[in-house]
């Protein structure tokens, strides 16, 4: 590939934010690298492949590997992580134009039923006896 898809001041960034793995020894498959499993991620991500179509020789770990990487990091919470770290970075240099800034409430989960069930109110007239 000629251009990296995890250079290394990405990777600076997102090493600290992963979770270790749980090392079993003499016990199934080798742990994948997570770098190598990043550039697959990323390049899944940015390209629209399906998973299992991602050359392992190139990539150096599977499609499925970088599918479960991604699920685990997900769970864990790593791109959140990230993402703040980023933007708190940018946002010393004074590189982040908060002007510009929009909040779109349809994006905003609400709690499943919210913190408490309230009754609500009917909003319609009484129907008419059937004449039928």
């Amino acid at each position: 590939m000629k251009r990296e898809l995890v250079p290394d001041e990405l990777w600076e960034r997102v090493a600290p934010l992963l979770p270790q793995h749980r090392h079993r020894e003499g016990r199934g498959r080798p742990t994948r690298d997570d770098r190598e499993c990043l550039r697959g991620i990323i390049f899944v991500l940015k390209t629209g492949i399906a998973w299992r179509d991602l050359p392992a020789e190139v990539f150096g770990c599977s499609g499925v590997t970088c599918w479960r990487r991604l699920r685990k990091w997900s769970r864990a919470g790593v791109f959140e992580k990230l993402q703040r770290k980023l933007l708190d970075e940018l946002g010393q240099k004074g590189l982040i134009d908060w002007s510009r800034a929009a909040f779109d409430s349809g994006s905003v989960r609400a709690e499943k039923g919210g913190p408490e069930r309230v009754p609500t109110r009917q909003t319609e007239g009484k129907r008419a006896a059937s004449t039928t």
